[in-house]
């Protein structure tokens, strides 16, 4: 089923591409949504209105969780669930930037089992399917071999480096770098090309659905600030931060990070 579902998240991705990028992006008509939650464009609510018709009429047993709909409890009764960003990173997007993306996946039974970030604007798909790999425009992918913390690129916003995160306020060494969508930072992991990301505030189940799959089928470890495996379909759809990265990595960045600090956010 992995496999039929990505096929289906795949095609509807590039539909996507199709509307979004038929707006101009910075001319796109924006609103900010209540309550400091961020943007919303004409684009994120045509893309959403297409995928919420056409991913629950080919799967009308799964739940839906999407950004940019109402949630409802009726996903939490489902064995499978589609977990939607029609739009990640909207900013860059209503910018005119390119990068921005869509991120689809199917979680079941809270895990992740088919996931696809795609990035039109760069003809960039990231696609995993359980047990089958990832891939990045149909060639295989696999994560950073970088073992030194010292020597990593790590994918980060800056506020991830107050000193308050980690043990004794002592802030590792490694070159931070930053991409606007965090979806494709953490395609970016899978694929090998940074050695790491980290986020640690409470992140959307939404943002962070498929590239957590398309990291762990790269061969990497993907888990919340205090190393435990992301859960998903939570009735409470956020969870307490990402760090991945191959597993050298990952490992110096947990242990180095202070678990006392899970209730300050960046």
């Amino acid at each position: 089923m992995p496999a039929a579902d990505l096929h289906l998240l795949i095609d509807a991705a590039r539909e996507a591409g199709k509307i979004a990028t038929r707006y101009s992006g910075d001319t796109a008509q924006r609103w900010d949504k209540p309550d400091g939650a961020g943007p919303v464009t004409e684009a994120d609510l045509a893309v959403n209105e297409m995928l919420e018709q056409r991913l629950p009429a080919a799967r009308p047993g799964y739940g839906w969780l999407s950004e940019e709909t109402e949630d409802s409890d009726d996903r939490l009764e489902k064995e499978r669930v589609f977990i939607i960003d029609p739009i990640d990173g909207t900013r860059s997007f209503a910018e005119g930037s390119r990068t921005w993306a869509h991120s689809l996946a199917v979680a079941e039974r809270g895990e992740v089992t088919a996931a696809v970030i795609y990035l039109p604007r760069r003809d960039l798909l990231y696609a995993a399917a359980k047990g089958r790999g990832a891939t990045l425009n149909g060639a295989k992918i696999r994560v950073s071999g970088v073992s030194d913390l010292g020597s990593s690129e790590i994918l980060a916003a800056k506020p991830n480096l107050d000193p308050r995160h980690w043990q004794q306020g002592q802030v590792p060494e490694f070159k931070r770098v930053y991409r606007p969508s965090l979806a494709y930072r953490m395609a970016l992991v899978g694929q090998g090309r940074f050695d790491g990301m980290l986020t640690l505030r409470p992140s959307w189940e939404w943002d962070i659905a498929a590239g957590d799959l398309i990291i762990r089928e790269s061969g990497g470890i993907c888990s919340n600030r205090l190393g435990n495996p992301l859960r998903f379909n939570n009735t409470y759809p956020r969870l307490d931060g990402v760090v991945a990265a191959g597993a050298p990595v990952h490992r110096a960045l947990r242990t180095l990070l202070d678990p006392n600090s899970a209730g300050i956010h960046p």
